[in-house]
């Protein structure tokens, strides 16, 4: 690939990055957001945070050691951490890092 079809490349993956991100707040700006678009804003991190449980879930086997001690214990500390601080972004993160920190230490 010669530099001019890199930058060519490059020059249209920006454009249609920039029209992305820039579309919603020129079609949006007068009008109201539709439904669907409020119910994905309303409920979107639970979707997330349930998504994120059940792949922790997906293959413990409880009997076998240490009975899915990690993941059940990364889930109590996810509830913990979002019913005191209320806050989605921190309860995902701080939850996946426990997570890891136990899958390599247990």
């Amino acid at each position: 690939m010669s530099n001019i079809e890199l930058y060519l490349a490059i020059a249209v993956m920006a454009g249609v990055n920039l029209i992305t991100r820039v579309f919603p707040f020129l079609f949006f700006a007068k009008r109201d957001l539709p439904k669907s678009l409020v119910f994905i804003e309303k409920f979107f991190p639970a979707v997330i945070m349930t998504i994120l449980i059940v792949y922790s879930i997906k293959s413990v086997d409880i009997t076998i050691p240490p009975y899915g001690i990690k993941e059940f214990g990364s889930i109590l500390f996810v509830l913990f951490l979002h019913l005191t601080l209320k806050n989605y972004l921190i309860s995902i993160f701080l939850g996946t890092i426990f997570y890891m920190i136990l899958v390599q230490y247990i």
